[in-house]
């Protein structure tokens, strides 16, 4: 994975994709259901190997994919195998009307497994134009596909539908695994609703919010915002401790005037001549 900083580039970020699957189930044709891009493998032959660029946004940033048909012909593994090296996701691909490719997804996974471990995955059944054939239901797919732990679609290149949507969904897998997120973290815009719970936690501790004139609902949120964004834990932590010193200046003040005594009158065998003024 590349990121690109400088201006001069139209992307800010670089992956490789790789569609693996059964020959015949239509990966060709997603690939040419892509309108932008090039074709042009940047090695220069595509023996086995079909290429194809797509710029995507994905929360603001331009990724750009480089997509990689691996033919699903026998004679053709030892190029996968060189290919998967380098890869940042697979794009699992059979064909709704092909039952024989749902099947084989096991024998690609294996193969993806052994080579390139751990690279984030989707499934995808194809060619869901043809849905009136269908071999593969939809439910088998997503049990299938939540039993892997990855995400499923049915797309259509003919009618370009969930074409995009799978590759900007295995993106942000890839780039929030590699922990990219923060990248874009900072441009977050906050809510109107947000900063208005901001404003009231900032200058209320958490005891004082019921008293407030709020409807209930206003009330519970304004205190789960404010435990979840810990921004009155220090005012309550100075609070408490305000309290705690004024009580205890109380009590030693109520100590010392229990000490003091108030003045006795002069006894009487005191003569008042006896007493002299200096």
């Amino acid at each position: 994975m590349t990121h690109r900083s400088s201006p001069a580039k139209a992307y800010d970020f670089l992956l490789k994709f790789l569609l693996v699957g059964d020959s015949d189930v239509g990966k060709g044709e997603i690939l040419a259901s892509l309108q932008d891009g090039s074709s042009e493998s940047p090695y220069g032959y595509n023996m086995g190997i079909d290429y194809k660029t797509t710029t995507i946004l994905l929360d603001g940033r331009r990724v750009k994919l480089q997509l990689w048909d691996t033919s699903g012909q026998g004679r053709f593994c030892t190029i996968f195998r060189s290919y998967s090296r380098g890869a940042q996701g697979v794009i699992l691909v059979y064909d709704i009307t092909n039952r024989w490719s749902f099947d084989g997804i096991d024998r690609w996974i294996k193969e993806i497994d052994e080579h390139a471990p751990g690279v984030p995955k989707i499934l995808v059944g194809n060619r869901l134009h043809l849905a009136y054939k269908r071999q593969v239901s939809t439910e088998q797919a997503q049990v299938y596909a939540e039993r892997l732990g990855v995400t499923f679609f049915e797309v259509s290149p003919l009618c370009n539908f969930n074409i995009t949507e799978s590759f900007t969904e295995l993106a942000r897998i890839v780039l929030l695994r590699h922990g990219m997120e923060r990248l874009w973290r900072p441009n977050k815009v906050l809510s109107l609703q947000d900063l208005c719970c901001r404003s009231i936690v900032s200058c209320t501790p958490v005891h004082l919010v019921e008293k407030l004139p709020l409807p209930f609902a206003l009330k519970s949120h304004l205190k789960s915002f404010s435990m979840a964004n810990g921004l009155n834990t220090r005012m309550m932590q100075g609070r408490s401790y305000s309290v705690t010193a004024n009580s205890a200046n109380k009590r030693n003040s109520l100590k010392k005037t229990k000490l003091i005594r108030a003045p006795q009158s002069p006894s009487q065998s005191c003569a008042r001549n006896s007493c002299k003024i200096s």
